[in-house]
């Protein structure tokens, strides 16, 4: 078991959070390399957190605010005398330029999306990174670095960026305009390895087992000897979290699954089976379909669908809560990208995407306390973390499933006889999926109820029935997606099985859309 005292122990890199949908991601990067790290934000950041701490190396999230905001950005220049070796990445590299003396502007044109990096000079950082000298990199911004920080040179350059990438060697300081932390900057994970390894000189310190004793500690610590319920679901993320907590608090965990009647099909059976009769941990099973429905008649808009399943879902914690002795803390399976999507680091609202039910649905006077031990993981750490506690691969590999479950795949209002529908559509799709050996190369996929009725003919007769829009999405994280591209004689084989076993459905489509644009799921 480690010691309460592991963060200050391990050598690590510390990331210092502007507001970045993608700073968890840069924290996983560095993760992935085995090596620990750490994210504080920006108004929280104290000298001493760095000077005590073991901090090998700083990185500077992107964000976004602009480095003229100054009433809202804090930087201690202190820190730069510390000679720890830093990276400032998209707004981290703005800010430590005009730091040093640099000057930022706003860019006569803004880059958004991929853009191709010219290598100019060598260095350490960029080992293995460039191929022929250039390097396509994901770009998000509209200010730029106008002029070079004194003793700085220039690495790499794009059309609308000439200091895309530059860096003081001496002084170990390196500023990047680009992402490298996401997926579309090809190599970008060879920029992090040499900052982490080449330039900071650290050695590998991480691993599941360790996130493994650090989440059971942490729990403990909350918890301590009060009893936890924990709302189980039966997806991947609520699964890990009652077996953490099972081994964190161990009889003081009792597990209650709520069927609000927007579950995949058979879903309650399967969850009562496994985690009642094969794990035998205390279930307490409660039948809500009718009274979600009722709460949800004639609700269309998707924030208020959110709103009303997370505040019923708590209702009946509670009221659950108070049959048993000394109740005081409420488990969820809460993960990072939930958790940005919903609420703004930095206070702007442009920065908030949307709620979930487990993050914004939550009523603001909430009797239990919360318990999200995954609340800085993305969804393959997760996994990597189901692993670890020994659950079976047919729950860890699961595909995701939204809490309010197939309410937001269901636009416009919600019926029983919709339900009903969607559910035999999703469950064809998916076991097509399994029976060709696609379904574990997918990241999620569903089938989706479009508010939208359309004429078909079938034999010699007129319908007029729901369009089903399936979806299938390759990701590493759930933070940028892509569509899977699957064959035509795939897709043509799930409509048909669709269009001829399911009244209701007369025409099926298949979404091409990444993220971003669009989220993963359609509302």
């Amino acid at each position: 078991m480690l010691k309460m005292n592991l963060e200050k122990n391990l050598n690590k890199i510390l990331i210092i959070d502007y507001g970045s949908q993608f700073t968890q991601l840069i924290a996983r990067r560095i993760r992935e390399l085995g090596v620990y790290s750490k994210i504080i934000s920006h108004n929280k950041i104290k000298l001493s957190d760095i000077k005590n701490n073991k901090v090998g190396g700083l990185i500077l999230s992107g964000g976004p605010l602009n480095v003229y905001q100054s009433s809202k950005i804090k930087f201690d220049k202190r820190i730069l005398d510390l000679e720890i070796p830093i990276l400032g990445i998209c707004f981290g590299h703005q800010i430590l330029s005009k730091n040093l003396g640099g000057k930022v502007k706003k860019s006569k044109f803004r880059e958004f999306g991929l853009a191709n990096l010219k290598k100019k000079n060598k260095s350490l950082l960029t080992r293995d990174f460039f191929n022929n000298n250039k390097c396509n990199v994901w770009m998000s911004h509209s200010d730029e670095v106008s002029k070079l920080p004194k003793g700085f040179s220039v690495i790499g350059s794009t059309k609308n960026s000439k200091f895309a990438m530059i860096e003081n060697f001496k002084k170990k300081l390196f500023g990047i305009q680009f992402h490298p932390e996401v997926t579309h900057t090809k190599n970008g994970k060879k920029i992090l390895k040499n900052f982490v390894f080449s330039i900071c000189k650290l050695k590998r310190n991480w691993s599941s087992k360790f996130q493994k004793s650090k989440l059971i500690d942490q729990v403990k610590k909350q918890v301590k000897n009060s009893k936890v319920i924990c709302a189980l679901s039966g997806g991947v993320d609520s699964s890990v979290v009652a077996k953490l907590l099972k081994e964190a608090v161990g009889k003081n965990l009792v597990c209650i699954f709520v069927n609000t009647g927007l579950l995949r099909k058979n879903e309650e059976k399967q969850v009562i089976n496994t985690f009642k009769k094969k794990f035998k941990i205390n279930l307490i099973y409660v039948n809500a379909q009718k009274l979600f429905l009722s709460k949800l008649k004639n609700v269309s808009d998707p924030e208020k669908k959110r709103k009303i399943i997370g505040n019923l879902f708590i209702k009946i914690f509670e009221k659950k809560a108070k049959k048993i002795q000394k109740i005081k803390f409420l488990a969820q399976g809460t993960l990072y990208p939930d958790l940005i999507e919903s609420k703004s680091v930095t206070g702007s609202q442009t920065s908030k995407i949307k709620s979930h039910h487990n993050v914004g649905g939550l009523p603001k006077k909430m009797k239990l306390q919360l318990v999200e031990p995954l609340k800085h993981l993305f969804k393959d750490e997760v996994r990597k973390l189901g692993i670890e506690l020994k659950l079976g691969k047919e729950i860890v590999l699961r595909h995701p499933f939204p809490g309010p479950g197939l309410a937001i795949r269901m636009p416009g209002f919600i019926t029983e006889k919709k339900i009903k529908i969607l559910q035999e559509a999703d469950y064809i799709y998916v076991e097509e999926l399994k029976k060709h050996n696609l379904y574990n190369k997918i990241w999620q996929a569903y089938a989706a109820l479009l508010p939208v009725k359309t004429v078909g003919v079938m034999g010699d007769n007129r319908t007029y029935e729901y369009i089903c829009l399936l979806r299938a999405i390759t990701s590493e994280d759930g933070m940028t997606a892509d569509f899977y591209n699957f064959n035509k004689e795939f897709i043509q084989r799930v409509s048909n099985k669709i269009i001829n076993n399911i009244r209701g459905i007369n025409r099926v489509v298949y979404d091409v859309t990444s993220k971003p644009p669009s989220t993963i799921e359609l509302e």
